[in-house]
Formats: structure tokens, C-alpha cells, sequence
């Protein structure tokens, strides 16, 4: 029988331990569970991990395949890898788009960016992180100076209200959601009892477990935000000494705010709604949100919004602050290590001091790395096909247009806003797709490279709340799969042998090259490498040291008392080696990375939709996740055979439509038609259509207007109409 093999869950970022049992004859996960001894979630698992560790329902690769008269047709490595390196080296360097994943480990993520930024010099590099997370990655750094939140699990206990805000984290992070409502039956810590409010349009689960529900209109989350903001001003519960010591710029925020009753009238809520949120947050409150923020023209508006919230009532300490909830399982290791918006440890992307180290350990001439980050997702696909100078949209190419494209562990044709100009460009272009399972984008691709998945995989994830584990292989693969980093370090390695010296890299090497270029930043990992994770399971960062692992950061608190009251220097938090904080203490002080050492308040007021509801497209459409669906649905689907798209809808708008409960009716955008089937759900509001995200025909309809400074596209709400009568097929709108 093969033994236990303790890992990471990459289901979520949650970052759960796993143990897993290979099977005994052949490849395969035979038994997934919770680790007990893993300190994140100490033993608790989900099913949906557990089920899609052993036993996915998508279709596996095993083979590489290349493009033969039309057909992909089974290869070996060295033909598949010749087509490759012959497709990339027939166009510039910097015409090579990548497309990454927060579904790879840290040291694949890491290799991916030092191909596409010190390899290839390319601008069109991304990952399809920037499509969830980019708008609270803009947030923090635009309020706090730094990404990430400066919350971790362990204030979930210690917190008096939990506001959850356009997030179903019931639905999509199970285990921490169990914490949650476990705090919340334990009563908190101010002795008046624990609560749970959810914003959100929708009653979704997560919502009928709430004390309260409030469902504004979509879309107008800044509106309500500035009108919590607006009454808690009104009624004097803003923790003055904070805002005055701590922060910048809440003076012009004051004057901005709108009447308190102008803004929620906006919202479409009551004053006893804004009441009962502003209540919240003047307690010990933590303040999650998702999707449903990020993902709008004005997510990082809103999501700046909410952590004024908590700047202003005195909530970023330990049990409080503002705590984005990431999707992808290494989402946050991608926005770290992965060179896509910044250098490894969040060093700034345009700074020439930042850009000569990063070259200097690399070896390779400054002059490689490409000026800026370049367009994100959406402008990267819109450059496919573009010549120098002819993009029809700024967000696309200013220099050269993309000629080939790689995508790793992602999906375009079915997660990209908009999604049918995104497979009609992919048609047209070189296209190499890497991935461990069938998906709609392989089906495009000139050349499928198998890569092996979670349980077959070395290396190491990153949580949402910072905490780094190990990810290890606990069952080997067919001799056609590979790992992600030796397909990424093959290729890197023969087209740039000055940056890959090793086809085959160690895991290990990888951790320690990308954690000594993040020596001395705020995302310091340089305390962290591979023994150490051996030791001790799991390490937050900041960990500037082997000693050292920060929980609450930002917050320089008293501690235990044994500490004398001399703080690292290189760090923002006190705590044990175990990464556990020993801060108990209200008082104490804050430093944050900003050039003024202060925390910055934004002013945006107004409420912009991309494309509101008119009388050709009178329904607002929204996207969200399955409890059992994954991504784009590779691990939960049949990719060639998906079940009908589902929409819910609220009964009174089926009756106005002349629609009954059951029936298949066309959803029209401006820019599709689809077929679906209507559910009768009083769950959600009148004259709004819900559709999962993982299903391939729902992004036919969604629009790729982006938020302009995160560049993340508008998911949530596009105008739509619903018909009695429908084509099987997705179809161009006819307007």
C-alpha cells in the first residue's frame, strides 16, 4: 500500500493540507483528505477538493498532440517541442504572448514569467488571475501601499461582525466559510454577540445564513459603500485618532461623500440597511469580498471604498480589515512570483533600480526586459493579428502586435470576456496550449503540451492570507505528461540557454532563486526555503528571516510579556516561528509602505455601469460560481458534450417575458445569442438573469469593458433580453 503523502489542495486559496495515497497499480490519486497536522486547516477538508483530487470529471491528457491536416494527432515530446521552438522563433521575441495561471506552483509560476520578461522581452504577458484579482490588487496598493491583505485567518475569530460583500464564499471557499460561521455562533470578542452580513444582489447561500441580507442594486456597490461611509460621519463613529495619526487624504474624502439617503436611494436600499452595515464596521469587523467587486468597470473604486470603510472606523488591527477573497488556488503565489504586474516580491515594475536587479540575477541586458506590464488579458488578445501601430484600442499593442501565443493551465475561449472575437483571433495565430486536461482551448491549439496536475506535481503554493506550503507528488504520471516547470524551463532552455541552464530544474532551486529576489521587500520570502517548510509546515510572509513570519501586517502592536518592545526592523509584525501572532494588544502602531508612511482614503463617488439595461436589452445579467464547478469547468464537465445552460430568474420576470419555469428561451446580448434553460428563483431580484461562470457558452455574452486602472473586465452585469424561442448554437447579436 503506498504511503501518505502530505500537500497543498489546489482546489481553492484556501490552502488546505492534504494528505494524498497514490494508487498501488498505475498512476492516480487512490485517497484525498485533510491533513490534521497542517496548521491552516488542521485537518478540515472539503469534499469538492477532496473529490476533484481523486477523481476529476474532465478528460485527461496523456499524450502531446500537434496539428496535422486539421486534426490534432498524438506525437512524441521531441516532434511536439520542435514545432514549438520552430513556431516562436519564426516571429520577434516580443510578438510571443503568454498567458499563465494561478493554477501552477510558485517555482512554474515564477519560471513562466522569467521566459516571457527575460526571455522573450515580451509586454503580452499576463495570467488569468488579472480577470479576479487585479481590482483588489490596484486597492491595496493604491490605500496600503502593498498587495495582499494585511489580515489573516487568525483575526476570524477574534472579529465581532463579518460583512461579506459580493462574495459566496459558502459556495466557493467551503472551509474558511466554516470558520466564519463558527465565529460567529462563538459570539466574538466584545461579549455582545458575533454577526454575519452579506451584500450582495443575490440571496445566495452564504446570504440565507446571514443575520442580514442586503441586496442593492447591481452594480451600485460604490453608492452603498459611500453612503455606509456617509452616515457613519453623520453619526460620529469615525475613530478620529486613527485617521488623524494613521492616514492620508480622508479630509477630501469627507467632502466628496454624497447625502447618505442620495446614495442608498441609488443602491436601492433603506436607511435601516445603511444603519445595520454602518453598526458593523463600528465594531471589531472583518470585511471580505470577491468577485462581485473586483470584477466592474469601478472594481478598484469599490474595493477602495470598502477599505475606507476600515481605514476610517480604526479596523485595520488585528481582528479587522479589509480581506479580499482570492479564486484561483495560487492566485496570490502568481501575483508575487510571477513577474506579471511586478518583479518577484513586488518590487515595481518600472523602477530602473527594481529592473537592474532583476537582470543583474538573471543575466541578461536590461535592455531585454520589457518597459511596462503591458495591456492585460483583455488588450493582449484584442493585439493578436495587429501590426505596429494599427491596434484599434489603446489597451492593446502600441509597439508590435502578438504573432503566437502560449497559454498555461488556462482557458481563453471560455473564461475571456466577450469570448467569440477571443476564439476567432486564436484560429488565426500559433497557438500552443499546456495543460493537464482537454479544455476548449486545446482544441484550438497547433501544438497540446500534457502537463501533470495537482497530486502529481512538486513545488509549493501560496493561500490568500500569505501562508506558503508544499505541494508534493504523491502518484507519478504517463510517460507523455510532463510538469509544468520542465515543460517551461525545456523550452526557456533552448531558446535562451544564458537564463535556463537546466531543462529539468529543482523545485527547490526555483524556491530559493525567486525567494533571494525578494530579500528586503514588502513581500519578503528570503526567511523561507524548503527545510524550513519541512519544519514547520507552512510560513506566512512577510518572513524576512528564519525566525520570523508576520500575521497581522502593518500593525506594530505590544506582544507578549516576555517581548521588549523592540521591533524588527525588517518586519511590520511580531510573531512566533510558527507563524501564530502573539499580539493581544489594542493599542500600538501603524506603518504602511507608502511614501508618507500613512494609509491613503480615495474620493470616487459616482456610479458607472458598463452597459446599463435599456429598452432593446431591459434584463441585467450576472455571472458566478457553482458549488461543484471548477473555473471554466475543465475538472467538472464534459468539454465536448456540456449540459444546457441553466439561467435563474426571478418568477415575476419570467411572467412578464411570457416565460415558464423549464422552457429553453434565447439570452441576447449585444454581442450573442445563446440557448438556455429558465429556472424559476425567487433567490434572485426581479429583472436579473444569473448564469454560472464555468459554463462555454455564458462569456458569449459578457462584455470586455475594463475597470481602466486594474485593467479588470466587467463580469458582473451586461444588458441582456430574454425570448420564448432559441438557436442551439451561440449566434452573433443581430444589433
Amino acid at each position: 500500500m503506498s504511503d501518505w503523502v502530505p500537500t497543498t489542495c489546489m482546489r481553492c486559496a484556501v490552502g488546505c493540507g492534504h494528505l494524498h495515497r497514490g494508487a498501488d497499480i498505475g498512476n492516480g490519486i487512490d485517497v484525498a483528505r485533510g491533513d490534521a497536522a497542517h496548521p491552516v486547516n488542521q485537518g478540515l477538508a472539503c469534499q469538492r477538493g477532496i473529490r476533484e483530487s481523486q477523481d476529476p470529471d474532465g478528460e485527461w491528457l496523456n499524450r502531446p498532440l500537434v496539428r496535422r491536416g486539421g486534426d490534432l494527432v498524438p506525437t512524441t515530446w521531441d516532434v511536439a517541442l520542435s514545432e514549438v521552438l520552430d513556431g516562436f522563433r519564426a516571429v520577434p521575441d516580443e510578438s510571443v504572448a503568454i498567458l499563465g495561471s494561478g493554477q501552477q506552483t510558485n517555482e512554474a509560476a515564477y519560471a513562466l514569467g522569467k521566459l516571457a520578461r527575460g526571455g522573450f522581452g515580451t509586454r503580452y504577458y499576463d495570467a488569468n488571475t488579472t480577470l479576479c484579482m487585479a481590482s483588489a490588487v490596484t486597492a491595496y496598493y493604491e490605500a496600503f501601499g502593498s498587495d495582499a491583505p494585511p489580515c489573516s485567518y487568525d483575526d476570524i475569530p477574534e472579529a465581532d461582525a463579518h460583512v461579506v460583500w459580493g462574495a459566496n464564499p459558502g459556495v466557493a471557499h467551503p472551509v474558511m466559510y466554516r470558520w466564519i460561521r463558527q465565529a460567529v455562533e462563538q459570539g466574538g470578542q466584545d461579549g455582545n454577540g458575533a454577526e454575519l452580513l452579506v451584500v450582495d444582489p443575490v440571496e445566495t447561500g452564504t446570504a440565507q445564513d446571514a443575520d442580514t441580507h442586503v441586496a442593492p442594486n447591481p452594480g451600485t456597490d460604490l453608492a452603498l459603500a459611500r453612503a455606509v461611509l456617509a452616515h457613519l460621519v453623520d453619526t460620529d463613529r469615525i475613530d478620529a485618532d486613527f485617521v488623524a495619526e494613521h492616514t492620508q487624504g480622508f479630509a477630501e474624502l469627507r467632502k466628496a461623500l454624497p447625502h447618505p439617503e442620495a446614495a442608498a436611494a441609488v443602491a436601492g436600499v433603506g436607511m435601516d440597511a445603511v444603519e445595520t452595515l454602518a453598526a458593523a464596521f463600528d465594531r471589531r469587523a472583518l470585511c471580505y469580498w470577491g468577485m462581485g467587486v473586483n470584477q466592474h468597470v469601478q472594481g478598484t473604486d469599490i474595493a477602495r471604498a470598502i477599505i475606507d470603510l476600515t481605514l476610517a472606523t480604526g479596523n485595520v488591527r488585528p481582528g479587522g480589515g479589509p480581506f479580499s477573497l482570492t479564486g484561483q488556488a495560487n492566485s496570490m503565489g502568481t501575483r508575487v512570483c510571477a513577474c506579471k504586474g511586478s518583479w518577484p516580491g513586488h518590487r515595481e515594475f518600472t523602477d530602473p533600480d527594481e529592473r537592474r536587479l532583476v537582470a543583474d540575477e538573471w543575466g541578461v541586458p536590461i535592455e531585454r526586459l520589457p518597459p511596462d506590464p503591458g495591456p492585460g488579458p483583455v488588450g493582449l488578445f484584442e493585439a493578436i493579428g495587429e501590426e505596429m501601430g494599427e491596434a484599434s484600442d489603446q489597451r492593446a499593442a502600441d509597439t508590435v502586435g502578438v504573432e503566437a501565443v502560449l497559454t498555461v493551465a488556462t482557458n481563453p475561449v471560455v473564461g475571456m470576456p466577450d469570448a467569440g472575437p477571443v476564439r476567432e483571433r486564436l484560429e488565426d495565430t500559433f497557438l500552443v496550449a499546456q495543460d493537464a486536461f482537454h479544455t476548449e482551448t486545446t482544441n484550438l491549439a497547433d501544438v497540446v503540451l500534457p502537463a501533470a496536475t495537482w497530486g502529481e506535481s512538486a513545488g509549493t503554493a501560496m493561500n490568500m492570507e500569505r501562508t506558503i506550503s508544499r505541494v508534493r507528488a504523491a502518484t507519478g504520471t504517463p510517460s507523455g505528461v510532463w510538469s509544468d516547470l520542465r515543460i517551461i524551463a525545456t523550452v526557456g532552455a533552448r531558446l535562451f540557454p544564458d537564463l535556463f541552464e537546466d531543462p529539468d530544474p529543482d523545485p527547490a532551486r526555483l524556491f530559493d532563486e525567486f525567494a533571494g529576489l525578494t530579500a528586503g521587500t514588502v513581500a519578503d520570502c528570503s526567511g523561507i526555503d524548503y527545510d524550513r517548510l519541512e519544519r514547520e509546515t507552512a510560513v506566512r510572509w512577510p518572513a524576512p528571516d528564519e525566525e520570523t513570519s508576520v500575521a497581522y501586517r502593518y500593525f506594530e502592536g505590544e506582544t507578549d510579556p516576555n517581548f521588549d518592545g523592540e521591533q524588527d526592523p525588517d518586519c511590520e509584525g511580531k510573531t512566533d516561528p510558527k507563524g501564530e501572532s502573539t499580539s493581544d494588544a489594542e493599542d500600538g502602531d501603524w506603518s504602511f509602505p507608502t511614501p508618507s508612511g500613512r494609509a491613503a482614503f480615495s474620493t470616487a463617488t459616482g456610479v458607472d455601469r458598463a452597459e446599463p439595461p435599456d429598452e432593446a436589452y431591459p434584463l441585467t445579467l450576472t455571472t458566478a460560481r457553482e458549488a461543484d464547478g471548477y473555473n471554466t469547468g475543465v475538472r467538472s464537465r464534459d468539454v465536448d458534450d456540456p449540459a444546457p445552460l441553466l439561467a435563474r430568474v426571478n418568477p415575476e420576470t419570467l411572467a412578464t417575458g411570457g416565460l415558464a419555469d423549464g422552457e429553453r428561451a434565447a439570452l441576447s446580448s449585444r454581442r450573442a445569442t445563446v440557448t438556455v434553460t429558465v429556472a424559476a428563483d425567487e433567490a434572485v431580484p426581479v429583472d436579473l438573469v444569473w448564469l454560472p461562470i464555468h459554463h462555454p457558452l455564458t462569456n458569449h455574452l459578457t462584455i470586455d469593458a475594463l475597470d481602466p486602472r486594474s485593467k479588470e473586465p466587467n463580469f458582473k452585469q451586461c444588458a441582456v433580453r430574454l425570448t420564448p424561442s432559441a438557436d442551439s448554437t451561440p449566434t452573433p447579436a443581430d444589433d
